[in-house]
């Protein structure tokens, strides 16, 4: 694999693409499937339970993406202020957000002090933050 950086540090999972658009499709299938149904009491109930299962079956798989990521993210944030505590005797800025901490992840040792601390005092975005990253530590563990 070629060097991470900032215009190829992020990851797309195909397969989750294609899932969530066959899921969209059937939602909206089961909608229609629904709104055809209306008329016919025999199929009011099954159709409206088809729409109700796929309606929760998409809101599953964003949770099924969101909580694993939610949970990188706690641990993202307790390694780089392990890192910032060894290199400085202190934790983290508390104005640095979340996904500015996910962000410093991809700076490395020698420019992570100053960039967290640019990063707190001007309230940098993620985005920027990385873009500032001179010297890219990769992360190929993040989907």
């Amino acid at each position: 694999m070629s060097n991470q950086n900032y215009a190829n540090h992020t990851q797309i999972v195909p397969a989750f693409l294609a899932v969530l658009g066959i899921l969209f499709l059937t939602v909206i299938g089961a909608g229609v499937n629904l709104y055809l149904s209306i008329d016919d009491h025999q199929r009011l109930y099954s159709a409206a339970l088809i729409l109700v299962l796929s309606i929760c079956t998409f809101a599953l798989a964003f949770h099924a993406r969101g909580f694993p990521l939610k949970a990188q993210d706690r641990a993202i944030r307790a390694e780089e202020n392990l890192r910032h505590f060894a290199m400085t005797g202190k934790l983290l800025d508390p104005r640095l957000s979340a996904l500015q901490i996910v962000a410093l992840r991809f700076a490395s040792d020698g420019e992570f002090v100053a960039l967290a601390a640019r990063a707190a005092k001007e309230n940098l975005a993620p985005k920027d933050i990385k873009q500032a990253v001179k010297s890219w530590r990769a992360d190929e563990y993040r989907v």
